[in-house]
């Protein structure tokens, strides 16, 4: 199994997630992520960002790990999720398991 192959079926470990909710610029510190991770989580970064835009060096990279389909099913995937979480916070939804002393 490639590593691609096994992050796509959730095999990250407890490093792997610090890297991911780190520096995703620092090499030191996404080494253990592969290629196509450290993109995708820079997709959600710029489609998450106030002004999102796909700049067409961007794309190259991203042309260069994902096929056309797989860039439009993960940015499909992540905006929904994106779109979901803003629609909870703008509506104050709050989780079944929440309570005051959680805050």
């Amino acid at each position: 199994m490639t590593d691609h192959a096994a992050h796509a079926k959730g095999k990250l470990d407890e490093p792997m997630v610090q890297a991911a909710i780190g520096d995703l610029t620092d090499a030191g510190r996404i080494a253990e992520l592969s290629p196509a991770t450290v993109l995708a989580l820079r997709l959600v970064d710029v489609l998450t960002s106030a002004k999102p835009a796909v700049t067409p060096e961007f794309y190259a990279e991203l042309r260069k790990e994902f096929s056309e389909t797989q860039i439009l099913e993960l940015g499909s995937a992540l905006s929904v999720a994106s779109g979901w979480q803003r629609f909870i916070e703008a509506f104050g939804i709050r989780p079944d398991q929440w309570s005051p002393e959680s805050d």
